[in-house]
């Protein structure tokens, strides 16, 4: 099932319905589309590394529908507060431990931390805000470029999706910024949709950001 322009309640019920029956929808988000269902069934997660022949050892990230949504499945000390309330709604991936129901939620990669980021698109807040966090990356095969438009969303995923929800045109936007709170000092680990210099002056007097990516 697909979507463009604006999804009337029904579709959105659709993709919601989906996700708790633990199968895959697609739903667009302030950078690129996304793929993903619901965090807590190890067989949905499955799913997603199985469609888009990713790597376990790569967590799958998870769209939050609010700050306090956040709080309940990761551990928010003062400076993941900042820097959520200055980027959030937006792309900023702050990495945090887990805590709660998430610490048993098979998402890959480490299972003491989890990525949250709580999207600005509509469309994804509206299903996020009935369904609750769900595990979405970027809607692409491994080592290919995100899709952008709904056909090449079909092309890529076919079947192993339910629900497509898009808009009309391409979707294009730089991927998340991706800032690990999780082991010690705020650390950037992927450069995106938010500038260190924001998210620097977001942090409280005297924090540094230090940045692990490869040098240019």
């Amino acid at each position: 099932m697909g979507v463009s322009g604006d999804a009337p309640a029904r579709q959105i019920a659709d993709a919601v319905a989906a996700t708790r029956r633990g199968e895959l929808i697609v739903i667009p988000t302030d950078t690129v589309y996304g793929v993903g269902t619901r965090p807590d069934d190890p067989s949905a997660t499955a799913r997603v590394f199985e469609a888009k022949r990713r790597r376990r050892s790569l967590e799958l990230p998870v769209l939050v529908p609010s700050i306090a949504s956040a709080r309940e499945i990761a551990v928010f000390q003062a400076v993941a507060e900042r820097l959520a309330r200055a980027s959030w709604p937006g792309g900023l991936t702050l990495v945090l431990p887990r805590r709660g129901p998430a610490s048993s939620w098979d998402l890959g990669g480490d299972p003491d931390t989890i990525g949250l980021r709580m999207p600005s698109n509509a469309l994804a807040r509206a299903v996020l805000d009935h369904a609750g966090p769900l595990a979405v990356t970027s809607a692409n095969l491994s080592g290919e470029p995100p899709a952008t438009t709904c056909d090449e969303l079909r092309a890529s995923f076919g079947d192993a999706v339910s629900v497509y929800l898009c808009v009309e045109g391409p979707l294009e936007g730089p991927s998340s910024t991706v800032v690990d709170l999780a082991h010690g000092a705020p650390r950037i680990v992927r450069a995106g949709a938010v500038a260190p210099d924001a998210i620097a002056r977001s942090l409280p007097r005297g924090e540094a950001l230090l940045d692990s990516r490869p040098s240019p």
